[in-house]
């Protein structure tokens, strides 16, 4: 359904991946994790623009692809948080340009790594309505909360080395002692990336459904 467009942010060029509706629908920017802009986070974009909305997955590793945790790893230290920003607000504004783009505010969700970003993005941007957050993790992003304009909703797994229960406890204070508003579930059972169907060995389907249609309503809600 979708295709790779190029865009510009703060006079450079850069891709990603969009997905139109057939008529126009809220827009929403979709953060790829640590894996790079990889099927599956296309195929999210994809089921965005079936569900009416007009979806954006920016490309923050500039083509390149990780198939192994190392190197993963090494893409996300490397990715530079200025750049990401630029990239992020490129697209922000590349989406709100488009014809199919319902409104002058935009939702933003990302997965581990783009799930911090995604948080980072709906701080510094404006533009930015509401933000979901998929079990988010990056060391060197700290979000400045005190200037999020909308809601937050979360989504967390039991077992996550990443980010555990203390991680999304002290998630809670810093959001809700900031005067925004988080809403969150942690979800038994479940472990890091559970909603990435690309992997079987943690993929929970259950999980992912309700995540959906949560996202989905939420969505709804606060872009109209």
């Amino acid at each position: 359904m979708g295709e790779m467009i190029e865009f510009r942010g703060n006079g450079h060029d850069y891709r990603g991946h969009i997905a139109r509706p057939s008529e126009p629908g809220p827009g929403v920017i979709v953060i790829q994790e640590w894996w790079g802009l990889v099927g599956h986070i296309r195929d999210v974009a994809d089921r965005f623009a079936e569900a009416g909305f007009n979806a954006l997955a920016p490309d923050f590793y500039k083509g390149q692809i990780a198939e192994e945790p190392d190197t993963a790893g090494k893409l996300m230290m490397a990715l530079d948080i200025a750049e990401a920003e630029k990239i992020l607000a490129g697209a922000v504004d590349r989406l709100l340009a488009d014809e199919l783009t319902k409104g002058d505010k935009v939702g933003v969700v990302g997965f581990c790594m783009g799930g911090q970003l995604a948080l980072y993005g709906a701080a510094v941007n404006p533009k930015i309505a509401a933000c979901v957050n998929f079990y988010g993790v990056h060391p060197n992003v700290e979000p400045p909360f005190e200037q999020l304009t909308g809601p937050v909703l979360g989504f967390f797994a039991e077992h996550d080395a990443y980010t555990d229960a203390s991680a999304v406890a002290r998630l809670k204070e810093k959001i809700e002692g900031a005067g925004k508003r988080f809403e969150h579930t942690i979800f038994p059972g479940t472990h890091h990336a559970f909603f990435n169907s690309d992997r079987p060995e943690v993929h929970d389907a259950a999980a992912s459904q309700t995540c959906w249609d949560r996202m989905l309503e939420f969505f709804k809600k606060e872009l109209g």
